[in-house]
């Protein structure tokens, strides 16, 4: 059994490779992901969110229990930049549970 309690990272990380995204970055909990013209900051978080307030593309990628919570969270700051929300299962499955609106 996974603790819910520590970021999915791993799965982050295998969710954008199997996207077809190049993954870089060393950091723990946080890496870009790139495709064609687009770049997304991933962050794989648990309960507590911190945001630059910069304007780049953020996702962030929890487990499925953490998801209303973090979105509550997510919708209470103001951001400039698109962000979604990943939710996944302890099997690796993985939902969207928000994404970025559409233009």
């Amino acid at each position: 059994m996974v603790s819910s309690a520590i970021p999915p990272s791993d799965e982050a990380r295998e969710i954008f490779t199997d996207l077809g995204y190049e993954v870089t970055g060393d950091a723990e909990n946080s890496f870009r992901a790139a495709r064609e013209w687009k770049e997304i900051d991933v962050l794989a978080v648990t309960d507590e969110v911190r945001t630059d307030g910069d304007d780049r593309m953020r996702c962030f990628v929890t487990w499925n229990d953490h998801v209303e919570r973090l979105e509550r969270a997510l919708s209470t700051e103001e951001h400039d930049a698109e962000w979604a929300v990943i939710g996944v299962a302890e099997d690796g499955d993985y939902e969207v549970a928000r994404a970025p609106p559409t233009a």
